[in-house]
């Protein structure tokens, strides 16, 4: 069993804890946090608290090291629990700028330690159900995916609502969306994208954000991330030249539409409200098979299990340093976009 601290003992700093107390194949051994109320919280769940960032990366029994500080000291803080010899994971996003996340990384290969980013969303249902329907191809070629994320209360009244400190909802949930695309299209090379951020709540950090990722072979996806949105688009949505695949909601069915016969005669026109149409009338159900697919269990433990399994060096840690640099890179190519106006070519 590895030993694990945990710098940062807020919102997901408790997340983690509660995590680590849940499972046996990782010990907590304490956690540090600039706020000494929150050193308090630790005492009342009986978790040690650390005096000092110091006394945390002295502790030879520490295994590895998990950051979940405010986005713009994941860097200086990984370095310095690597430079200790400590294992690392740092909270997403992994950091701000491709040049800091490379310090990082260069950081982990002179000090031989582990290090990744938490992309827990990678066991999402929703994420797992549309990387399997790409993968089978009964949509025939897909053409197109959109990911939508969608609340109504803003940016939560944190340090997330400051740029200085690596705010908005690219670095928050996009960095998650964009992770999630990627690992969908493996087979297709990303070539454009194109952003605009939203400013409705927030002047200094975008409160929500249109994202455009053009690939090879005409394929694009759409990311949507939006906190003032009182109506939520569907959750993921996947257009195919054979079918369509959506699910609604956090936690629902998939449901699949498959074309089974692309030739119909005499299709009967619909009333709109001004007129007719055949062109977007209801297709016949004889040529159309209709699946609802659940969604498959997943354990988010599994992302420590790997980690601990690469650690030992049983296997290849899930996220890479490569597709760390991917995200990152497509992050910052989103605010160049949304800067300029203009797409930005990868």
């Amino acid at each position: 069993m590895k030993n694990c601290a945990i710098i940062g003992f807020g919102g997901m700093g408790g997340w983690h804890a509660n995590g680590i107390l849940g499972n046996r194949f990782v010990n907590l051994s304490g956690v540090y946090d600039i706020n000494p109320d929150r050193h308090a919280v630790a005492a009342e769940h009986g978790i040690r608290a650390y005096a000092s960032e110091a006394e945390l990366l002295a502790d030879s029994d520490v295994d590895f090291v998990v950051i979940a500080t405010p986005n713009d000291v994941h860097k200086e803080i990984a370095i310095r629990a690597l430079a200790a010899g400590k294992h690392v994971i740092s909270e997403k996003p992994v950091t701000l700028s491709c040049s800091d996340l490379q310090e990082m990384i260069d950081a982990a290969n002179k000090y031989d330690r582990r290090f990744t980013v938490h992309q827990n969303r990678r066991w999402d249902g929703e994420f797992l159900v549309m990387r399997d329907m790409y993968n089978s191809g009964k949509l025939g070629d897909v053409f197109s995916i959109r990911s939508y994320v969608h609340g109504s209360h803003g940016i939560p009244g944190d340090w997330r609502k400051e740029k200085e400190h690596g705010g908005g909802m690219i670095l928050d949930w996009g960095v998650h969306l964009i992770d999630q695309v990627m690992q969908i299209v493996t087979d297709k090379k990303l070539t454009s994208v194109y952003c605009r951020c939203d400013h409705i709540t927030n002047p200094e950090v975008d409160d929500g954000f249109t994202l455009e990722l053009y690939f090879e072979d005409d394929l694009t996806a759409h990311i949507e991330v939006g906190t003032s949105h009182f109506i939520s688009m569907p959750r993921f949505t996947m257009y195919g030249t054979n079918g369509s695949a959506q699910i609604p909601d956090w936690g629902k069915d998939c449901r699949a539409v498959y074309c089974t016969n692309w030739e119909m005669k005499d299709v009967v026109p619909v009333k709109t409200a001004a007129g007719i149409t055949k062109t977007m009338a209801p297709r016949d159900k004889s040529t159309i098979e209709e699946h609802f697919i659940p969604q498959p269990a997943a354990d988010v433990h599994d992302f420590y299990r790997n980690f601990v399994a690469a650690i030992d060096g049983e296997a290849e840690q899930i996220v890479t340093h490569s597709q760390m640099m991917q995200v990152m890179k497509i992050m910052e190519a989103a605010f160049e976009s949304d800067r300029t106006g203009l797409p930005v070519q990868m």
